[in-house]
C-alpha cells in the first residue's frame, strides 16, 4: 500500500467517532495478488464478538455481532422476539463488553425463557424464538426515485463499511430522510439495532420504510412486520420464501435497488402509485 492510500485510511479512521471505532479490529497484515504480482499490505477489518444475553439471570441467547450500539442490539432483539413490548418492561440492563455479556432484568420476575429456537440464515448465525408476524396496514406510497435516493444516502452513511468493509448496513426512513442507521456483521443485527435505538429515543417505526444492503430473508421480514414497516428495500435479491411471506404480511419487498433501477416482488402497487388492495 502506498503512502497516499495509508494517509487516506488514517484520515477516515480519525473521522470516525469513538463508538464507530469499536467496530474496527486491529490492523492485520496480508498478501495481495494482482495480475502477476504479489504485494504485502495491511488493513483494518471489522470487529466481531459473541454477546450472551441473560434475562432475569438466565441465559437466553448468544449473538455474534459488531461491538457498536450493543444496548440497542439487546433491546431490539428482545422486542423483536416478543420478550419485551418496550422499555417499560425493563427494570434494568447492564452491557459489559469486556465480559461479552448483557444482563437484563425484567419487571416481570416470573418470565420464562422460550424453549423453542429457530436457527436463522443471518451472517452471525442468529437465533429466533418468534416466527410470527402481524399483517402491515399502511398508506405509505414512496416513489421509485425516493427509494433509490434513500439507498444512495445509506451508501454515504456507511462509515464502518467504508473504512474496513465486511459489514452490512440498514436504515429506517420516513421516505424523505434516514432516521436511524446501523452497521453490523449480521444483517439481522442491523434491524435489531435500529429497533432498539428507536425504543430508546421514542421514535415510531410504523409507516416508515427499511433499507438494507443485505439479502432479505424471512427473519428480516418478521422483524420488519414487528416494526409495522410497509416497505423493505435491498440492493440484493430476496429469497423465494421472503417474497411469499411479504405478500402474506402486506409488505412491499423491493430488491436490486441500484443506480436508477429496482425490482418490486410483492405489492408493487404501493410503489407504483396505486393503493394496495
Amino acid at each position: 500500500m502506498n503512502n497516499s492510500d495509508d494517509m487516506k485510511r488514517k484520515d477516515r479512521l480519525k473521522a470516525m467517532d469513538e463508538l464507530q471505532r469499536k467496530g474496527v479490529a486491529q490492523e492485520v497484515d496480508f498478501h495481495h495478488f494482482s495480475g502477476e504480482r504479489w504485494e504485502r499490505s495491511s488493513a483494518h477489518l471489522p470487529s466481531e464478538m459473541p454477546l450472551t444475553i441473560y434475562v432475569n439471570a438466565k441465559e437466553l441467547v448468544t449473538i455474534l455481532c459488531t461491538p457498536v450500539k450493543l444496548n440497542c442490539l439487546v433491546l431490539g432483539f428482545l422486542y423483536a422476539e416478543g420478550v419485551i413490548t418496550g422499555t417499560v418492561d425493563v427494570a434494568g440492563m447492564q452491557v459489559c463488553e469486556e465480559e461479552s455479556l448483557a444482563d437484563v432484568k425484567l419487571n416481570d420476575s416470573q418470565y420464562e425463557i422460550p424453549a423453542k429456537r429457530t436457527r436463522t440464515s443471518g451472517c452471525g448465525s442468529g437465533t429466533s424464538f418468534e416466527l410470527e408476524g402481524t399483517r402491515v396496514q399502511s398508506d405509505l406510497a414512496p416513489t421509485p426515485d425516493e427509494l433509490l435516493s434513500l439507498m444512495r444516502q445509506l451508501q454515504d452513511q456507511m462509515v464502518l463499511h467504508r473504512y474496513c468493509g465486511g459489514v452490512h448496513a440498514s436504515a429506517l426512513s420516513d421516505s424523505k430522510n434516514l432516521l436511524v442507521v446501523a452497521e453490523d456483521i449480521g444483517r439481522h443485527n442491523t434491524l435489531d439495532k435500529i429497533q432498539g435505538e428507536c425504543l430508546l429515543k421514542g421514535l415510531r417505526t410504523r409507516d416508515c420504510l427499511l433499507l438494507s444492503t443485505g439479502r432479505i430473508s424471512t427473519e428480516m421480514l418478521f422483524k420488519a412486520a414487528k416494526m409495522q414497516v410497509p416497505v423493505v428495500v435491498s440492493r440484493h435479491s430476496p429469497t423465494g420464501s421472503a417474497v411469499s411471506l411479504a405478500r402474506d404480511l402486506g409488505i412491499s419487498l423491493v430488491g436490486h435497488a441500484k443506480g436508477n433501477r429496482l425490482s418490486v416482488y410483492s405489492l408493487p402497487e404501493r410503489v407504483m402509485g396505486r393503493r394496495p388492495g
